[in-house]
């Protein structure tokens, strides 16, 4: 069954970026610390990662068939140059498509009518696979919309103090989880949670 699920790394204080989109060498950092090369979709990324942090990702790599990302995230990586690492099918929510969109033919679908058309369109694409909603505003909207099952989170120690949170305010607090499943490896503690309904 198709799960909708936002992964990310996080600091210890909860945040996924630092103050104006810094602190990544730290949240990432766990993605070039061993000695197992896992490939991405695209021939210009690549992980080294311990054993346990290699199964984590390429278990995420078989199994998500299209993601959902806000159109915040799109412009900071810069479309990731056309060619996201998982190679699927992008949703990018935002108000307005951008008119300069140098990768065309690249697999992303900007979607003006909201974030449950976005997941709707993804899911359609990822068929029996599972659909990705970036962390931050994205998932906090599919929390709140009901659209969320699952919260993967890279737990990485290192404390940013501010920046970005992993769910931001949320409308329909307590939300409650089950879980976790939990594989530690260096530099990093892959959590993962159920979103009970």
């Amino acid at each position: 069954m198709t799960k909708v699920i936002s992964s990310a790394s996080m600091s210890l204080d909860g945040f996924i970026a630092g103050p104006s989109e810094s602190g990544f060498e730290y949240l990432f950092a766990w993605h070039r610390n061993g000695d197992v090369n896992v490939p991405s979709a695209d021939p210009r990324w690549s992980f080294q990662v311990t054993e346990t942090s290699a199964d984590h990702i390429r278990e995420q790599l078989a199994t998500f068939g299209a993601l959902v990302v806000g159109r915040r995230l799109f412009d900071v990586t810069r479309g990731w140059g056309g060619n996201h690492p998982c190679g699927v099918p992008i949703f990018v929510v935002t108000h307005r498509a951008p008119v300069d969109w140098p990768h065309p033919d690249a697999p992303f679908t900007f979607v003006t009518d909201g974030l449950e058309s976005a997941v709707r369109q993804a899911k359609a694409v990822a068929g029996e696979r599972h659909v990705g909603v970036a962390a931050g505003d994205m998932a906090r909207q599919a929390l709140d919309a009901g659209l969320l099952d699952e919260l993967q989170i890279d737990l990485v120690p290192v404390l940013l103090g501010s920046g970005t949170r992993l769910l931001g305010d949320l409308a329909h607090a307590p939300v409650t989880l089950s879980g976790p499943t939990v594989a530690e490896s260096i530099g990093v503690t892959h959590l993962r949670y159920q979103v009970n309904r």
